[in-house]
């Protein structure tokens, strides 16, 4: 047996350590997700102070210093990728960590939104631990507890989204905003001291020849199960953030009380995210048990199917309970995409190619909003809705078409130990 074939097989089984690798993961994304996300209440007064004073250049510097992280975190994550194939993923968790950490410190000290906006840029070029954190384990854990252990870690990271504006609202006050981004980034410090000190990565000389030598593409044998999990967590992305922009007016139209409409909003947008966290780590199971392909089918129908009523809500308790049950159904697709792909790339091309899954989702996080807001404006609140769904449904159909005939643990195995022929 070859280097990369004890390579592969040593994957497969999974590293000793992958429990305490993650836990400490877990809480090292959500605490740099919590630290990311609590400027979200208080940018635009951040803005302000910074010297801004038009109320139109305070929104729009806003959205800009905003979207820069996630604009800069899309480019690099295939990269970041590929070097964790190649020198190891447990580095990749230190560079981001410690990168966050001294980027959002600076945050706290910059003299006018110029700097901003580039500190907001060195962030997602640096940053990353979440998806890194993904990658790691993905990579280390046994292939039988996949994808439950991504769906442990995506509900911790979707937890952070939640908790991180609540935190961002209630400190500023207490300790300003200044000391909120350094209080944020000693936060992420304690991430980088237990990402040093705690994680264990078992690495092979083996792996890191076969990332040199395949490129990460090229080493899959079937890339339709790829392309397919690139288009779902695109497609993802975009129907969670397609429905952001007009939230606030559409639960206007069916709220009698003005001064109720900011706070059901917030439950609103809330209550699909706490539906995800519920639901991720037990569909992450589920598909452990039955395969990942009926639940990502599956969930992309039902989430469509439940966005048809939301486009014709009387209430505003109508529209929270469907928006808890769509964010409970779609909870399970990023661990299961995340799944799909390591079972479908050698261990020596994984962190590539998840890297670009990230980066995919990060195009949908930018057009959802963008083209929401368009057909929102233009066409109507009620098409946002019906348009979301028939993509929701199409790209069930279509994951369900492509899905392999034969068992995913075969079909995962065969294209693994093929491609890491190749590598040979």
């Amino acid at each position: 047996m070859t280097h990369t074939q004890l390579d592969a097989a040593s994957a497969s089984a999974g590293s000793i350590y992958w429990k305490r690798n993650l836990a400490v993961s877990l809480i090292g994304s959500f605490t740099t997700i919590v630290a990311m996300t609590l400027l979200l209440p208080f940018l635009p007064l951040y803005v302000e102070e910074l010297g801004v004073s038009d109320h139109a250049a305070i929104v729009q510097w806003s959205g800009i210093a905003y979207g820069a992280t996630f604009f800069a975190a899309a480019l690099v994550a295939p990269l970041w990728g590929r070097l964790g194939d190649i020198y190891g993923r447990k580095l990749m968790l230190v560079r981001a960590s410690l990168g966050m950490t001294v980027a959002i410190s600076l945050m706290g000290m910059a003299g006018n939104v110029w700097q901003l906006v580039a500190l907001r840029l060195f962030v997602g070029l640096a940053g990353g631990y979440a998806s890194g954190s993904m990658v790691l384990v993905a990579t280390q854990t046994p292939k039988e507890r996949s994808a439950w252990a991504l769906g442990v870690l995506s509900s911790g990271i979707m937890a952070g989204n939640l908790v991180g504006p609540l935190i961002g609202g209630a400190l500023p006050p207490v300790i300003g905003i200044r000391g909120t981004f350094l209080a944020a980034g000693s936060m992420i410090f304690l991430a980088f001291l237990a990402t040093i000190l705690l994680i264990k990565e078992e690495k092979t000389p083996a792996r890191k020849q076969a990332a040199k030598a395949s490129g990460g593409w090229k080493a899959i044998s079937d890339k339709r199960p790829v392309v397919a999990m690139l288009a779902t967590g695109l497609l993802l992305m975009f129907a969670n953030m397609s429905i952001e922009p007009i939230i606030t007016v559409y639960v206007a139209q069916i709220v009698p009380v003005a001064t109720e409409v900011t706070m059901i909003s917030g439950l609103v947008m809330s209550a699909a995210a706490l539906g995800s966290i519920l639901s991720a780590s037990w569909l992450g199971r589920l598909a452990d048990r039955i395969g990942h392909w009926p639940v990502i089918a599956g969930a992309l129908a039902v989430a469509g199917l439940l966005l048809i009523p939301q486009a014709f809500v009387t209430s505003s308790w109508q529209l929270i309970v469907l928006r808890f049950l769509m964010g409970a159904a779609l909870g399970g697709l990023l661990p299961c995409i995340a799944a799909v792909i390591r079972h479908s790339v050698p261990d020596s091309a994984a962190g590539s190619i998840l890297g670009l899954s990230i980066s995919s989702q990060y195009v949908g996080q930018v057009a959802g909003p963008v083209l929401g807001g368009f057909v929102g404006g233009h066409i109507g609140m009620r098409a946002v809705f019906l348009g979301t769904a028939v993509l929701l449904v199409a790209g069930a159909a279509y994951a369900w078409m492509v899905r392999p005939r034969t068992t995913e643990a075969g079909s995962g195995s065969a294209a693994r130990a093929a491609a890491d022929q190749l590598d040979a």
